[in-house]
């Protein structure tokens, strides 16, 4: 049995999204490019198939590896969740970095929904892990790529 892997409610809506993009606008064109380019005669000297084919062959793939991720998801919506200022998965958390007093705040997301510019890190990274669990008011020191940082939590939100 594959292990149910945890995903935001947004996460998995933005799936269902790109799914069905997929299924209702890519696939029909590619199709229809497909047709197109049979339609011109030789399929091996035809480029224009070629690509179409390969370009379908992706789509393809992409379907079912949307659809793959949301049947093993177990989709987390946060904010049905009682508030309890506790870290858990989905929150967004507000640290305070206790040597430059700099703030940044990161929602903790699924793996295939890390993006750490737009601040939302894996529940799997080390700053999510040292962070499950942990209260508002609570220290947690990280060791990261560039070294050992230290932060504060200073807000816990079910956003």
């Amino acid at each position: 049995m594959t292990q149910k892997v945890p995903m935001t409610a947004a996460g998995a809506e933005k799936l269902r999204n790109e799914l069905q993009e997929l299924k209702s606008v890519a696939r029909p064109n590619v199709i229809a490019a497909i047709a197109e380019a049979r339609a011109h005669g030789d399929l091996k000297e035809n480029a224009e198939y070629a690509a179409a084919r390969e370009q379908q062959g992706f789509i393809e793939g992409r379907i079912k590896d949307i659809e793959y991720k949301l049947s093993n998801a177990h989709v987390i919506d946060v904010t049905k969740i009682a508030k309890t200022g506790k870290v858990i998965f989905g929150v967004t958390v507000t640290l305070c970095d206790e040597g430059s007093g700099e703030e940044v705040s990161y929602q903790i997301v699924g793996e295939d929904e890390s993006d750490v510019p737009a601040g939302r890190i894996s529940v799997n990274s080390p700053i999510a892990r040292a962070l499950i669990g942990k209260e508002e008011g609570d220290s947690v020191a990280v060791q990261t790529p560039g070294g050992l940082r230290e932060w504060d939590i200073v807000e816990v939100q079910h956003l």
